[in-house]
This record gives C-alpha cells, sequence and structure tokens, in this order.
C-alpha cells in the first residue's frame, strides 16, 4: 500500500508532463500552418509574428490557431527598437538575462505596439532584419553600386 502511494505522485506528475508536451506539439502545428502564408516567421511561447511585404501580423499561438490578431504595415512604423525590462537597450552591447523583452514598433501619435520574445538575441535578429526593408515594399533595400 505504501509503495503504491509513493508512486502515485510521480504517475500524475507523468501524465502532466505528457498532456504539456502533447499541447505544446498541437501549438506548434497549428504555427506552421498560419506561418506558410509568410516570408519570414518566427514561434515562441509568448507570441508569433509573420512578415509579408510590409504586412506584420502578430498574435498568441494556441492549439487552435493564432488568438488576438494584430497587424500593421510597416509604411506606419517611425522607429523600431528593442526593449527589456521595459527599456531600450544598447544594441551593441545587449544584457545577458532579462525578465521580458519585447520588440517596438513606433507609429507617429499612435501608442507603441510591443511584440514580445522570449531571447534578445531573437529580437536584435528580428529588428535588424526589419530596419534593412524599404516599408514601402517590405523588400530589403536596393544596394546602390556607390556604397
Amino acid at each position: 500500500m505504501e509503495r503504491g502511494l509513493i508512486w502515485l505522485p510521480l504517475l500524475v506528475l507523468f501524465f502532466g508532463l505528457a498532456w504539456a508536451g502533447w499541447n505544446e506539439f498541437r501549438k506548434v502545428e497549428a504555427y506552421q500552418g498560419w506561418a506558410k502564408d509568410f516570408e519570414r516567421a518566427k514561434y515562441d511561447i509568448l507570441a508569433v509574428l509573420g512578415q509579408q511585404g510590409d504586412r506584420l501580423v502578430w498574435g498568441k499561438p494556441s492549439r487552435t490557431g493564432v488568438l488576438e490578431m494584430q497587424e500593421f504595415s510597416l509604411k506606419e512604423v517611425t522607429a523600431i527598437e528593442v526593449q527589456v525590462n521595459g527599456h531600450g537597450i544598447n544594441e551593441a552591447y545587449p544584457p545577458k538575462s532579462s525578465r521580458t523583452v519585447s520588440l517596438c514598433f513606433y507609429r507617429g501619435d499612435e501608442g507603441p505596439i510591443l511584440v514580445p520574445f522570449t531571447e534578445v538575441s531573437l529580437a536584435l535578429k528580428w529588428a535588424q532584419a526589419l530596419r534593412s526593408l524599404d516599408p514601402e515594399t517590405g523588400y530589403p533595400k536596393p544596394v546602390s553600386p556607390n556604397s
């Protein structure tokens, strides 16, 4: 009897971990179906982000698809900044640890759009890639022969 009571919490833990793994697998499957319509896309546990031309779409991943989806155009964006713990950072010397990481899009008089990330390095890569795009077309800026 005592042995059964000792193994019961381990059995419950096993089933809990199996359910969590299956849940995350379903989220990734739903994301893959959603992401195939975009040129560039990212998935992490906090948010999904997709870019098609000058259009950015982001939302929260779930087993059924992307929830709370928001969309905006790069044509509206005046600045892109990586924020760690709610403050802008020096991108040449990013912090090693953080509680929250966001890619912040500023649009004129409107409030900023904050897209959450789990890693500072991933947010920096997205910021650099989006800054290198022509805001009118959403494609990389042409390289002039004089540069």
